[in-house]
């Protein structure tokens, strides 16, 4: 009780002093909001956007409040989030993200709805989806409200809900258990910058250390548009020589590596995502090795998402380069059969040949795509 007391005294001494203005890299911004805490309950924070730009984010709409306000991590996934299905313009797509990870993804196959493709998301992990924040790029309806309001949601944001789907959200008798669900209007995700070469209009990032240091870098976007980006691994050393992938790729499991290329720059590093059909079947995130990272996501699948079945036939990606051949060969004996990932280890000859004897695909990447958060 003691312990609780203070954390309310120190919330109530420190919300509400945070300036109306602040400058940080010489950008002014202004307060929106004191929020409900920061990453953790004791931590006052408040939300920022620049001064006269609303922005995607920034000009977000509360639609239907909870019993209190967001929090940082709240606005924090949902960035994350729209940072993913911000790449499928025209396609609708959904991302789950749960403490600034996505435990899953999903994006439209032919025939599918966009209830089909939110189950795709939150079953990707639906024991991580408990709690969640959910992204859409598309307009929420009826149907997918329904099933959204079955399990407990944080938020869910999108640039439009049809008024049936409204309706669901705020009917707290039928859904008790989700009656304090966020609905947030957000601008248009097709908006945000994706590639290298949206650079010039998208923002810097600013990581704040310890002793209140700032490091100002420019922000993380990716260089493949489309499939026809995807070129097949080459390398040479000495002990190899020159090595090319040869193994065959369709263009479903292209695209099937594109969208995990997509989600995994929303994923902290060493992260590989795992896919097929246009689902996350497995996120590996936050470890320090990349097999840890790899045998972390195939060990979560056999295990903990659906407790049968296989990656026959899946693909994968990794944010960083193999530096020996394990990653390859643990993938591989998963059954993962096509896996992008950056250039750059002294072993990329031999990461390249070991993946043609077992019949993997390999395509390197033109960036890392670390995401250290």
């Amino acid at each position: 009780m003691a312990a609780e007391l203070s954390r309310s005294s120190y919330l109530e001494k420190n919300v509400g002093s945070f300036p109306e203005i602040i400058e940080v890299a010489g950008k002014r911004y202004e307060k929106v909001d004191d929020l409900r805490y920061g990453t953790n309950p004791h931590q006052p924070a408040a939300y920022y956007r620049p001064v006269d730009e609303k922005g995607v984010i920034g000009g977000m709409e509360i639609l239907k409040n909870g019993k209190n306000g967001l929090s940082q991590t709240n606005l924090e996934d949902i960035s994350g989030a729209l940072n993913i299905v911000k790449f499928f313009s025209g396609t609708p797509a959904c991302a789950v993200m749960k403490h600034v990870n996505p435990s899953g993804a999903a994006v439209a196959c032919p025939g599918e709805s966009l209830c089909d493709v939110y189950l795709k998301a939150r079953d990707a992990d639906a024991r991580a989806a408990f709690g969640s924040v959910i992204a859409f790029n598309v307009e929420v309806d009826a149907d997918t409200a329904s099933a959204i309001m079955s399990t407990f949601v944080e938020c869910v944001v999108a640039p439009a809900f049809t008024d049936e789907a409204l309706a669901i959200f705020h009917d707290s008798e039928k859904f008790k258990l989700n009656k304090h669900v966020r609905i947030i209007r957000c601008g248009n995700p097709d908006l945000l910058p994706k590639y290298c070469s949206d650079a010039a209009a998208a923002v810097d990032t600013v990581k704040v250390l310890t002793d209140g240091s700032l490091i100002v870098a420019a922000p993380l976007l990716t260089s493949l548009k489309s499939i026809d980006d995807l070129k097949p691994a080459r390398g040479e050393n000495t002990r190899c020589g020159e090595q090319v992938s040869n193994v065959y790729c369709s263009d479903e499991m292209k695209r099937d590596l594109l969208f995990s290329w997509y989600v995994n720059l929303s994923v902290r590093s060493n992260g590989v995502v795992i896919c097929s059909n246009g689902q996350t079947l497995s996120v590996g995130t936050g470890e320090q090795d990349r097999v840890g990272a790899i045998e972390q996501a195939i060990a979560k699948f056999e295990q903990k998402y659906t407790g049968e079945g296989k990656l026959e036939n899946s693909v994968m990606s990794s944010d960083g380069f193999f530096p020996f051949e394990d990653g390859v060969e643990t993938a591989a004996k998963a059954g993962i059969k096509a896996i992008i990932a950056p250039a750059g280890s002294l072993r990329d000859a031999d990461v390249i040949k070991r993946a043609n004897e077992l019949g993997v695909a390999l395509f390197h990447a033109p960036e890392r795509i670390f995401s250290h958060h």
